[in-house]
């Protein structure tokens, strides 16, 4: 009997400390909740932070997207020419008489933002145009022989005559290509030129250090297809 009432003792003991540490734990929450009542800038702060942190993680996994959209149009931020990988240096919409062209895009090794850095520059470059509208073969040769014309001399048409119709033959042995194609152009650091579409080598290479850089003038030059568009290519 002397045990029994010494284990409910015990047991009484036990509760009257079990009630003790529950009054003291609510205790503790009233407090803290009487801080934040008393603080609320700790709550504001608090879901500052939390949003901040979803703000950079939404940003960063768009900034790590492997496309950009440009007038509703997905294209690459890389692009591999050769044996090195390019990065989007800006893209833009090519309008003409009120209608969608085509989105261009142009790659570099490295940001450039002057024009005449990117004509100087001797690395791989590449300038894709996503078709927005079915275009024939004379509606591009013409747009390119014109873009050229405008930002050359008649002595420097005369010395690349034989790259241009390269290109032009290039081309009309395309044909049409319809909205959506993917019709890129690259500038290969040995000087040469290559042409494709949809990712399928057209023509023959191109040579010529001086005609990639007429050629890249008919968005970059003086007298560029659309102003803005040359702006948008160099990231303006």
């Amino acid at each position: 009997m002397v045990a029994a009432t010494a284990v409910s003792a015990h047991d009484f003991s036990d509760g009257v400390n079990a009630m003790n540490k529950m009054t003291s734990t609510i205790g503790a929450s009233d407090q803290i909740v009487k801080r934040c009542h008393a603080r609320p800038g700790l709550l504001a702060t608090a879901m500052s932070l939390a949003g901040a942190a979803v703000l950079y993680l939404a940003t960063t996994l768009v900034a790590n997207a492997a496309t950009v959209a440009v007038a509703g149009i997905e294209i690459d931020r890389t692009a591999q020419v050769g044996s090195s990988t390019l990065v989007l240096n800006g893209a833009g919409k090519r309008t003409k008489y009120f209608f969608d062209v085509y989105v261009a895009g142009l790659y570099l090794s490295g940001h450039l933002s002057d024009p005449a850095a990117v004509l100087d520059d001797a690395g791989p470059k590449r300038v894709s145009m996503t078709l927005m509208r079915t275009l024939s073969a004379e509606q591009l040769t013409d747009s390119l022989r014109e873009g050229i014309s405008l930002n050359s001399t008649p002595a420097e048409l005369a010395s690349f005559k034989s790259q241009l119709d390269a290109l032009v033959g290039t081309v009309n042995a395309i044909g049409s290509a319809a909205k959506g194609d993917l019709l890129t152009i690259d500038f290969l650091a040995d000087g040469t030129t290559r042409v494709a579409l949809n990712g399928q080598p057209r023509g023959q290479p191109i040579p010529g250090a001086d005609f990639q850089r007429a050629l890249l003038k008919v968005w970059l030059g003086a007298k560029p297809v659309q102003g803005d568009l040359k702006k948008a290519l160099l990231g303006d």
